[in-house]
């Protein structure tokens, strides 16, 4: 099951799991950054201060031997390891209280999981290449991210699971890792996926207004209840979505 592809939209996504231990709060905003060059820096969304989760997309290849790549389009050119250049971005937004996750998978791309030993590979990968290890060729530089988000659209749906374990695993190392869970994953949904425009999603599309007065209502007082999930900074960029319901999330 997608979570928000590039122009198609889900109401809701049992997709979202943030793995660590919760704490009495208001709900947050994530959002999507990273497939469009008009959408700002990613030190210009934290610096809005509607957001408390920014999610990179994507790192759509990846697993069964594939060596991963990330592309975030309009932004730089991992080709290059031009994509380091973005590690001050996400070094400031901690600094403002944001969480920062990287998104694998995507509606483009190549991926999929050979068993539960290639899962186990892909998880050290990402924890030494993105998260609180260490490795050589980290492909948004030294900084480090808060944890993965899956967004997988395409292929095989074997071994998700144990890839979200293998990750959630890596908690107990002393950094926090969240996890945006896949659907077969065994962890309780937390957000509320949208599209931030009506161009994003066509019917999809539900009008800020309704969403906060016929729909957060009903869902807020739910012990899972984490917050909204928009597609994405250029959309929200454009159309403002944050900004009408940040009041009531």
């Amino acid at each position: 099951m997608a979570k928000i592809p590039l122009a198609t939209a889900l109401v809701l996504f049992p997709l979202l799991v943030l793995v660590f231990i919760r704490t009495s709060q208001a709900g947050g905003i994530a959002v999507y950054w990273g497939q469009s060059g008009y959408e700002g820096t990613q030190t210009e969304t934290c610096a809005t201060g509607k957001y408390s989760h920014v999610i990179i997309s994507f790192l759509n290849h990846f697993g069964n031997g594939r060596t991963p790549e990330i592309s975030l389009a309009g932004h730089c050119n991992p080709a290059s390891n031009g994509c380091t250049m973005v590690s001050p971005s996400i070094r400031y937004c901690p600094s403002r209280g944001i969480k920062v996750l990287l998104s694998i998978g995507g509606r483009i791309g190549s991926y999929s999981l050979a068993s539960s030993m290639d899962a186990k590979n892909v998880a050290n990968y990402f924890w030494n290449n993105v998260l609180g290890g260490q490795s050589p060729s980290r492909p948004l530089g030294d900084a480090i991210l808060d944890g993965i988000d899956f967004d997988i659209e395409l292929g095989s749906t074997l071994h998700w699971d144990d890839l979200a374990r293998y990750l959630k695993a890596y908690s107990q190392s002393g950094r926090v890792v969240h996890l945006n869970a896949a659907p077969q994953c065994p962890f309780p949904d937390s957000f509320v996926g949208l599209p931030a425009a009506s161009v994003a999603s066509g019917s999809r599309y539900i009008p800020p207004n309704v969403l906060a007065s016929q729909i957060l209502p009903l869902i807020k007082g739910s012990p899972k209840y984490g917050g909204v999930m928009l597609w994405s900074r250029y959309f929200d960029y454009r159309s403002g979505y944050s900004s009408y319901i940040k009041g009531s999330v």
